[in-house]
């Protein structure tokens, strides 16, 4: 089931228009968005649409809700300019649960379609809002390892490990005061 939009009075499809977005979050550390653009480009194709326009924001945080070409998007998409808005992964355009809610409202406002291409979620269907609504979850939990645990945690404060509250610091003294035992610490 494709998806095909008439707009015009006569009774003759037009060519859906796809808003194509990358993102990475960082410039000069091997990530490049041509992949992205290049996949979801071919994807358009497959699908027979047209790509309105590629937006593209290099070295922009994913958690952010304002970067440049997003923001340029979602200017084109309140001219209605285009049908439908494409991305690699649900990661690539926020990791911010709140903000892929607020998008997915604004574009369901707009009658613009969202597409993740690597997740396969399509939000014309109600199990593609289901979806995307647990993969924005999904995305914005993947964020905190990246931030190390130095960034998420105070020195000296419990970690939860295993199920069980220990200090840090106090498992690592014991951890090395049992290597130095010659092994007596596991007899």
């Amino acid at each position: 089931m494709g998806l095909q939009i008439v707009k015009n009075s006569d009774s003759t499809p037009r060519k859906v228009l796809a808003a194509v977005y990358a993102r990475v979050s960082t410039i000069n550390n091997g990530q490049d968005p041509t992949m992205q653009t290049r996949e979801l480009t071919e994807y358009c194709q497959r699908r027979g649409w047209a790509v309105y326009d590629t937006y593209v924001d290099d070295g922009f945080s994913g958690k952010k809700d304002s970067r440049p070409q997003l923001n340029r998007m979602m200017r084109d998409a309140h001219a209605r300019r285009f049908d439908v808005v494409i991305c690699w992964r649900f990661d690539r355009f926020s990791r911010s649960v709140s903000h892929l809610c607020r998008a997915l409202e604004t574009f369901h406002a707009l009658d613009i379609q969202f597409v993740s291409m690597i997740e396969q979620v399509d939000t014309t269907t109600p199990t593609g809002k289901l979806v995307f609504t647990i993969l924005g979850a999904v995305a914005e939990g993947e964020r905190l390892p990246l931030l190390g645990a130095a960034a998420r945690k105070p020195a000296g404060r419990t970690l939860l490990v295993g199920g069980m509250k220990q200090n840090q610091r106090a498992v690592q003294a014991q951890v090395f005061s049992m290597k130095g035992r010659e092994r007596k610490w596991f007899q």
